[in-house]
């Protein structure tokens, strides 16, 4: 596995990022089902609605999504709302294999993920607080930006740990793409992201693992 250049500047503290580059691995996706069920359970049997707040994990991102200015109780970060969810009762979705592995790593780890198809974005990147009338086409519709987290490549707004952005979403034709973790410094290091997708690859092989690194 190649080491993954991640050519980032935080203008926002306590945050680290961990990329990863992947790509469809046909052989492994007949065990793609039971990989979601079985991250599903974990989240289950390891996590309960009324202490979801106090996770070290989860208040940490709360702490910092307050620094960029943004509410995590109106705003929620996309794991702890996939959480939620799966506490509920909700399945895991099944998407698209890498977006499929990318939900069961941020519900492994709790924190945001996102997948950005190949030739989509454009290094270097810049994860900053959203400007005034900074607005994309996310994933649930116009979304402003504005106060939350966000993350920046050349082309502009690419990514927010709340929804995703039409730009970089990936299609059913998408074979490669990059996963972006958003972690808690304080609580979370890059090279335990690697470790954790690592882990769940050799679960289920749904995917190769080309080159990864964060800072």
């Amino acid at each position: 596995m190649e080491t993954l250049e991640t050519p980032i500047r935080f203008e926002l503290e306590g945050w680290a990022l961990f990329m990863a580059e992947l790509q469809v691995a046909s052989e492994g996706l007949n065990q793609l089902p039971e990989l979601r069920d079985s991250v599903t359970e974990r989240v289950r049997q390891t996590r309960r609605m009324e202490t979801l707040s106090s996770d070290p994990t989860v208040a940490g991102l709360r702490r910092l999504f307050r620094g960029a200015g943004c509410d995590p109780t109106r705003y929620r970060p996309s794991s702890e709302a996939l959480l939620r969810r799966l506490l509920k009762g909700a399945e895991m979705p099944a998407i698209h294999p890498l977006v499929d592995l990318n939900n069961c790593r941020s519900a492994e780890l709790a924190v945001p993920c996102c997948v950005m198809a190949e030739g989509t974005f454009e290094p270097p990147y810049v994860l900053r607080a959203g400007q005034a009338g900074e607005s994309y086409d996310s994933l649930r519709g116009a979304f402003n930006l504005e106060g939350k987290p966000l993350l920046v490549d050349a082309l502009g707004p690419c990514d927010a740990p709340i929804s995703g952005s039409q730009r970089v979403k990936v299609t059913a034709d998408t074979v490669r793409a990059t996963l972006v973790a958003y972690l808690p410094a304080e609580v979370l290091t890059w090279q335990e992201a690697r470790a954790r997708l690592e882990g769940l690859l050799d679960e289920g092989p749904v995917a190769h693992l080309r080159a990864a690194g964060g800072r």
